[in-house]
């Protein structure tokens, strides 16, 4: 009966947990986002080799976000992070224009391949547009059009257009994400 009462305490007045899963390429700005969200600040960073895992609390959900390496040779291990997994983070430099392309074929193979074909998962995918500060940065509708995003008709997705080291349109992206897992 104890157990039972404190069950439903927890649900409604608990924070809920969920599981993020934040990839991109290499140098897009994936470990700064996690520190900037995690203490509110700057921290130095180096490429990661692996991954991070940090729980950021936010709005009354506690968001355990992996933070996987984006080089070439670790991009064929993200699929293994998937599992129980409710969200999808894809972080991307908008400044970066020789590599969008390559951006777009890897979230086009996480989507259709990883999330669609290996695991059945109705996928959730949040797209920062990062490094909006830097004066050659690509809009959040050019960056739409470039990642091919608009082809993802069964796919709930959005791209907000952050600044990792400023923090701008971080937490914009959290609300859209828990709003749209509540749904499901």
């Amino acid at each position: 009966m104890g157990l039972t009462i404190s069950s439903i305490f927890s649900r409604l007045f608990g924070k809920k947990q969920m599981r993020i899963l934040m990839v991109g390429l290499d140098a897009a700005g994936k470990t700064t986002i996690l520190y900037k969200l995690k203490l509110g600040e700057i921290v130095t960073t180096i490429p990661t080799i692996g991954f991070n895992v940090e729980t950021v609390e936010y709005k009354n959900i506690c968001f355990t976000v992996w933070d996987v390496g984006g080089q070439d040779k670790i991009r064929p291990l993200w699929r293994h992070y998937f599992q129980n997994t409710q969200g999808l983070i894809f972080v991307v430099d908008s400044n970066d224009r020789e590599r969008v392309a390559e951006s777009a074929e890897e979230l086009s193979k996480m989507v259709s391949i990883y999330l669609c074909d290996l695991l059945k998962w109705e996928a959730v995918v949040l797209v920062f547009a990062n490094k909006q500060d830097l004066p050659n940065a690509m809009a959040v509708s050019e960056l739409t059009d470039k990642l091919g995003l608009q082809s993802l008709r069964s796919r709930t997705w959005y791209v907000q257009a952050t600044c990792a080291t400023q923090g701008t349109g971080l937490y914009e992206g959290l609300d859209w994400l828990s709003n749209e897992l509540s749904k499901h």
